[in-house]
Formats: structure tokens, C-alpha cells, sequence
């Protein structure tokens, strides 16, 4: 995996093999961080990374100077890697919490410009997420959810879905409050 765009352009990072994640190809984060690019100015963004892993999307908001990141995953191996990575590439405004991530959006009081959830393919509670991120009001206004999935996990129907994209075998779905 490596660091696309801003200031770790290129960087290579190398998470250890006993992770239990599949992170987002190159191809399928350069395409998504292309249309977020037209949405958001990075800079003044505030991000939530569910569902972590290695950190590979946090580091790219990170890499591009997000106001702050926060990525959370239930595994304190995955989170220890996070915040051992963010420090040797001075990501001073990237934290790493082990929690569950339902529980995370449970509790959560603040509000963010993206939330980005990358949730294991065989899960089988994707339909909670956009629930619990619109029910607690988690999206600053004009920000998105973006849940990255497999085919087959529709939310066609759902009422906040604002665009899908496909790039290979990854899905990204969007939505936003105001559409």
C-alpha cells in the first residue's frame, strides 16, 4: 500500500503480516479520493475511519492535511500499527482508538465532514451503519458516509444514498444528508 497524494506522496507502507484486513487497493482509493477531491477542500476536513485496518485511508486524509482523523478499529494490533505508522510520518493530527466500531457510533457526540467504513466483506450489519450515522447525526452538513463494499450489499433504497461507484471488485456506496 502506499500513500497517494500530499505530503508523503508515494511513501510505501509495509503493515505487518498478522493483520486480519484487506485494505483498499491503490486503484480504488486513487478513484475515490479523485471524486472526494471535488467535494472537499482535504485541509478543512475532519474524518472518521471505521473499521481502520491498517490505516491506509486515514493516512491519505492525513497525507493531505485533514484537520484531524480518527480511525478506529477492535483491534489493538491494527490500532497499535496505526499509531505507530502516524508517528514516524509526523501525522500529528491522527488518532488511532481500539473500539468496536458500532459501539464507536453509539457513543460518538461529534460531528464529521467524511466517514469512511471499510467493514470485513462477510459482515453482515452494513445497513446499521448509514442508520446509526444519520439517526445520531454524526455528518456535518455537506459532509458524506462512504461504506466501501462487495456487490452484494445494495442500498439502492436507501433515502440518504447519493452515488455509488464501482472500481474492480471494490464498491464504494455515498451518502450525504443533503442531497
Amino acid at each position: 500500500m502506499r500513500i497517494i497524494s500530499g505530503a508523503h506522496k508515494g511513501k510505501k507502507i509495509i503493515a505487518p503480516s498478522n493483520l486480519p484486513v484487506r485494505p483498499t487497493t491503490d486503484f480504488a482509493k486513487e478513484s475515490l479520493f479523485n471524486v472526494l477531491n471535488n467535494y472537499f477542500h482535504f485541509e478543512a476536513v475532519t474524518v472518521l475511519d471505521i473499521f481502520a485496518g491498517t490505516g491506509n485511508i486515514s493516512y491519505e486524509f492525513a497525507a493531505r492535511s485533514a484537520e484531524k482523523v480518527t480511525a478506529v478499529d477492535i483491534n489493538s494490533v491494527c490500532t497499535d500499527f496505526i499509531n505507530k505508522t502516524s508517528q514516524l510520518l509526523a501525522f500529528e493530527r491522527l488518532t488511532a482508538i481500539k473500539m468496536d466500531a458500532i459501539s464507536f457510533l453509539e457513543r460518538c457526540k461529534q460531528q464529521f465532514n467524511i466517514i469512511f467504513a471499510d467493514p470485513p466483506f462477510d459482515w453482515d450489519k452494513y445497513n446499521r451503519i448509514p442508520e446509526l450515522v444519520f439517526e445520531k447525526n454524526l455528518l456535518l452538513p455537506d459532509g458524506f458516509l462512504v461504506i466501501e463494499h462487495t456487490l452484494g450489499v445494495d442500498f439502492q433504497t436507501h433515502n440518504k444514498l447519493y452515488q455509488q461507484r464501482k472500481y474492480g471488485k471494490v464498491h464504494f456506496s455515498i451518502f450525504a444528508e443533503n442531497i
